[in-house]
């Protein structure tokens, strides 16, 4: 059972669904060192072969040895701007398939769904693909190219949803589902009882191996179309964790945040604008954070003319700063976001109208007069009236169907899982939970962030349970 429906989930239920990877002979890559290990075992399937082995010495922008090796199989000379096809061959192999189930609460995608459909994307569009349907070909389909080589959330959306119907998964998937909780339990407590199964006639996914005296007991409900709650309770050799990090926003935790005017979305801006409760006579709009989302919202706000004060806690020069560590010719908008933090500040005008940046400064407190009060670094308060404030500072998973809110299987057990801080702790080349076995963590929460490289994680996953 996979909890999860995102890009991670999508390209593990291909994998498990018999699609195995092959080296394609004839093929040349970039790596010397690795095209001669390729060749050493060219009739054994990557998921076959040792994962290890095959990683061993790559470099590139993950820190995952396995998601690098996926990344530069599909992708062999894409971070030097090349675009050499694939070294893999898909071989579909019904016997190598493993029964499983994916569960998520809206349509394929995960969390994609959930964003603004015309921002465009961080990453270069080719790199959203997932295996055996290049992304630029199913937008060349729908006559359309990739702006500055990137897309729009929606487009992504759309690719997640064809690519399960595309590649005939549709039957893995159930949507709508809310997972409560995942425990262990022993085989023999739930031998004696009939399932409640949500697959209906195919009771061969649930025939236990032998060998297994404890399963994970998955409970939730389904959300029908008349809006009710059906329980369910299903019970799975091995569980995996793909459920990303989009479900809550983290909080300033400081006097006001409550308040109806604070919000914690880019969402929230989005509605106010389109019901016209803000607009360009408006008090500004406070953000708060310096990361893309409140990129995005300045960007959107600058757009509709709506003044903005924009508020973080870095220095505009932090290298630390995701503006720093962007090529500007590659994202031209937000380096102009980065030039008005820079320019704009409160202490000097400067060309940009209806913005005001307050670099180093935090939120004291949201009044109910919709005046909020800052501080700076040297002490100093300032206090400014604002019509609404998005507090979009990064978000957290939500992990409460877990034991303790699945904080013993992080790196650090002492502090919640965070996917940048404190991810799972996993076997590097399984992605198994070092500490409960049959428990796997997928995607932001094993700490990688980029649809480019969860895939490789899936890779480790399949490669793992197809040797069980």
């Amino acid at each position: 059972v996979f909890l999860g429906n995102g890009p991670s989930g999508i390209c593990l239920s291909y994998l498990l669904s018999g699609n195995i990877p092959y080296f394609k002979r004839e093929s040349l890559h970039p790596h010397p060192i690795l095209q001669r290990k390729l060749e050493e075992a060219p009739d054994v399937s990557i998921l076959d072969q040792d994962l290890e082995y095959l990683s061993e010495g790559l470099e590139g922008r993950s820190h995952s040895p396995v998601a690098l090796l996926f990344d530069t199989l599909q992708r062999p000379d894409t971070d030097f701007g090349g675009t050499a096809e694939s070294v893999l061959t898909w071989w579909h192999e019904t016997d190598r398939a493993i029964p499983h189930l994916v569960l998520g609460r809206n349509a394929p995608g995960g969390a994609w769904h959930s964003i603004e459909g015309s921002m465009v994307t961080l990453s270069r569009g080719e790199w959203m693909g997932l295996p055996d349907l290049p992304f630029k070909d199913w937008l060349k389909q729908k006559r359309r190219g990739l702006r500055n080589n990137r897309a729009t959330a929606e487009d992504i959306a759309q690719y997640y949803q064809h690519y399960v119907v595309r590649k005939g998964l549709q039957k893995n998937f159930r949507c709508g589902t809310v997972v409560t909780s995942v425990r262990k339990v022993s085989a023999e407590s739930i031998s004696n009882h009939a399932q409640e199964d949500p697959q209906e006639n195919s009771d061969s996914l649930w025939n236990f191996n032998e060998k297994s005296t404890e399963v994970f007991q998955v409970d939730g409900f389904f959300k029908t179309v008349k809006g009710d709650k059906e329980p369910f309770s299903i019970c799975a050799e091995n569980v995996v964790l793909a459920t990303g990090t989009y479900d809550s926003p983290t909080w300033l935790g400081v006097k006001g945040e409550n308040l109806s005017y604070v919000h914690h979305q880019l969402s929230a801006l989005e509605e106010a604008v389109k019901n016209n409760s803000i607009g360009i006579m408006s008090d500004p709009v406070l953000i708060v954070g310096a990361g893309l989302t409140a990129a995005d919202a300045i960007l959107f706000a600058h757009h509709c003319n709506i003044p903005v004060i924009h508020a973080f806690r870095r220095r505009v020069t932090d290298p630390g700063l995701i503006f720093n560590q962007l090529p500007k010719m590659m994202y031209p908008e937000y380096h102009k976001v980065h030039q008005m933090m820079k320019e704009q500040s409160a202490a000097c005008a400067g060309p940009y109208e209806r913005y005001v940046s307050l670099p180093e400064h935090h939120v004291l407190s949201f009044g109910k007069d919709k005046k909020c009060i800052f501080q700076d670094k040297n002490g100093y308060q300032k206090v400014y009236k604002i019509s609404m404030a998005l507090v979009l500072t990064g978000s957290n998973p939500n992990l409460s169907f877990l034991p303790n809110n699945g904080i013993d299987l992080a790196m650090d057990s002492d502090q919640p899982v965070n996917p940048k801080r404190n991810p799972i702790d996993v076997d590097p080349f399984t992605y198994e939970c070092t500490q409960e076995k049959g428990l796997y963590a997928l995607g932001p929460l094993a700490g990688d962030n980029f649809v480019r490289f969860v895939q490789g994680g899936a890779l480790a996953v399949a490669s793992s349970l197809l040797k069980k």
